[in-house]
């Protein structure tokens, strides 16, 4: 068995008197690929901020690379965590290589008074050759579609050689077109590297990669259900965690999801 990568152990995490979680156990072993599906509210961001060396639990225990938060430097064991979020806070015009070498520095904006090395260089340009950018290394910012962003944002994860990338609801505002084209990166990326474990955040099945192994579902603060993407998935779990009938289908490795009237029409016929 490999190891664990996540483990979260009757984790509990409160604000301002409410519970936001609630008896959280989870474990999610290297080379996983998981998907964190709910609807909005049920706490996917907290238990990311989790994942992310973010956030503390209020009470159980959580593990992230073998580290036990509260009990280890945050800031050290941020840089083995790679983040994808496309509300990415960048306010200057840097270019995309620049972009991607803050994935070394952790920080968003290049810091004052550092120049990256010869090496830093290399492996900036090793991954937006990876994602397939390197006819844009040089191009700004705010010029980048929000498909070549995205796409950007994988190349800044991976450059520090992470052993856990977080995705948090990378495709939002993105085409279909550029929606296709990022999780065919993010596919690629797990025949390229077996070895590194993702866990993507979502609440729409069709921007589920075809390469996620493993499902978490969960809903007001608790889980529903959690294991095999293809045990997890399905029209009895989703329509439970969403409270409203959706049926579930699977077609060429990726998911769809139809809901209301054409939901219990599909279900009623296939009873």
């Amino acid at each position: 068995m490999t190891e664990a990568v996540l483990e979260l152990d009757d984790v509990v995490f409160r604000r301002r008197g409410t519970d936001i979680l609630r008896g959280i156990s989870l474990t999610v072993r290297a080379g996983e690929r998981w998907a964190l599906l709910g609807p909005n509210g049920a706490g996917k961001s907290t238990i990311l901020g989790f994942c992310g060396a973010q956030t503390h639990p209020s009470s159980g225990t959580a593990r992230v690379l073998g580290h036990t938060l509260g009990r280890v430097d945050l800031q050290a064991l941020r840089h083995e965590i790679g983040h994808v979020n496309p509300r990415h806070p960048l306010g200057s015009p840097l270019t995309l290589r620049e972009v991607v070498i803050t994935g070394l520095t952790a920080t968003i904006e290049l810091p004052m008074r550092w120049a990256p090395s010869a090496d830093d260089l290399r492996r900036a340009d090793a991954a937006i050759d990876r994602v397939g950018l390197g006819h844009r290394r040089e191009s700004r910012w705010p010029t980048l579609s929000q498909g070549e962003r995205g796409r950007a944002l994988i190349a800044r994860a991976l450059v520090s050689e992470p052993r856990l990338l977080l995705l948090d609801e990378p495709t939002t505002g993105l085409d279909v077109a550029a929606r296709e084209e990022f999780l065919e990166t993010v596919d690629g990326l797990a025949h390229a590297e077996p070895g590194l474990t993702t866990v993507l955040v979502t609440h729409h099945l069709e921007e589920l990669p075809e390469t996620t192994t493993h499902a978490v579902v969960i809903a007001h603060g608790e889980i529903v259900a959690a294991g095999a993407v293809d045990e997890v998935v399905t029209t009895e779990v989703i329509s439970r965690a969403f409270e409203y009938p959706i049926r579930v289908t699977k077609a060429d490795g990726r998911w769809s999801a139809r809901a209301g009237r054409a939901a219990r029409e599909l279900a009623t016929a296939g009873a």
